[in-house]
């Protein structure tokens, strides 16, 4: 996903019409910054990002009003952590997120 809106920001990618972001690599972990989002700016097609809230390469204080600025769609992973692996002792499983991914972005691409 990054590296498609990477292309996307330099120049309109023929027949895509969106790009999803499964855990956007917004900074290194433990080194909180925005500079990995400074393109998205620049992308002219709508995007969804679907962010675990223990993904440590996302902190949602940081990703979230930058979605708002970009009217992106985010869709945070209760539990979920880079890979959207939860744990053991979560109410749900990894096959649960996986489960709704797959409906965020089936609806999200209906539009």
């Amino acid at each position: 996903g990054r590296m498609t809106s990477l292309a996307a920001a330099a120049e309109p990618l023929p027949r895509v019409r969106g790009i999803v972001f499964f855990g956007f690599p917004l900074h290194r972990p433990g080194t909180p910054g925005t500079d990995r989002a400074e393109h998205l700016s620049d992308v002219t097609i709508p995007m969804l990002f679907l962010q675990g809230t223990r993904d440590k390469l996302a902190d949602l204080n940081l990703l979230q009003p930058i979605c708002s600025k970009l009217k992106a769609t985010l869709h945070i992973i209760d539990g979920g952590d880079h890979s959207f692996n939860v744990r053991k002792s979560a109410d749900k499983t990894m096959d649960d997120a996986y489960d709704e991914m797959a409906e965020v972005v089936a609806r999200w691409a209906k539009g």
